[in-house]
């Protein structure tokens, strides 16, 4: 009986392995994946690797709309605490601060979100898709409106509420986010605040837009956890808000 349950067992992690390893062929089948490769996998292998990832990483983005900066996070396994990797630029923004509300305006959504689609055939370049619209933002737009969709970390230049950052730039996040799943992680989680939400800039921007403090005082209380301990609270959405543990 033992025998036979470390030969289940042992199958079980093969399987798994093969999925993952699976994953990041079948997107080096496409053209311009094969290329982000050849171009950029040598030289962000040797920084993994001098920053301790060489042998696999979990991996977090967090973006400020105000500032521009998409923040790449990374830990090991063995690690509980987060490290700043790199740091990219976003190229051109759309819409103001606050949330996202209703299709075409502009918008970039402001909340907490996850990874949902690797788009190797962007018009973009190559684009990760975020799971907007999530429970919150569909009670933000209520039940008579249409939330709008189509939410992309991508390349090339322009926007109308996603985060673009150019066509040499999404080549590394895409191989970031394609091993950290390979590696085994299936949820990638995006982070995007309005701004880096400490108490002078809340209040600043409060006053500017103070229809949006007290969803981001929700905001806040993610923001501050994660300066603190560089790890995630526990994000749930209920009711129309966010709930962090």
């Amino acid at each position: 009986m033992k025998f036979l349950i470390g030969f289940a067992l042992m199958l079980m992690i093969n399987f798994s392995v093969n999925v993952q390893n699976n994953f990041k062929q079948q997107q080096l089948k496409f053209e311009r994946v094969k290329v982000a490769y050849d171009l950029k996998w040598a030289s962000l292998e040797k920084e993994l690797q001098k920053a301790g990832f060489g042998n696999g990483f979990e991996i977090l983005f967090n973006y400020y709309k105000t500032e521009g900066k998409l923040e790449i996070w990374l830990k090991t396994a063995k690690q509980e605490k987060l490290t700043l990797f790199k740091t990219y630029d976003a190229c051109t923004k759309s819409g103001t601060l606050g949330p996202k509300v209703v299709e075409g305006d502009l918008q970039t959504p402001e909340g907490f979100y996850r990874i949902n689609v690797f788009n190797p055939m962007s018009t973009y370049h190559l684009s990760l898709g975020i799971d907007y619209p999530n429970a919150v933002d569909k009670a933000r737009t209520g039940k008579h409106r249409r939330t709008g969709g189509d939410i992309y970390i991508h390349g090339n230049c322009v926007t109308v509420g996603c985060i673009p950052l150019t066509d040499d730039k999404i080549k590394e996040v895409y191989i970031l986010a394609i091993e950290a799943q390979n590696n085994g992680q299936a949820n990638i989680s995006v982070n995007i605040f309005p701004f880096r939400m400490t108490k002078a800039n809340l209040e600043k921007y409060g006053k500017e837009f103070p229809q949006h403090l007290e969803f981001w005082k929700t905001l806040q209380t993610g923001f501050d956890y994660f300066e603190k301990n560089k790890t995630l609270s526990k994000v749930s959405q209920t009711h129309g808000n966010y709930i962090l543990k």
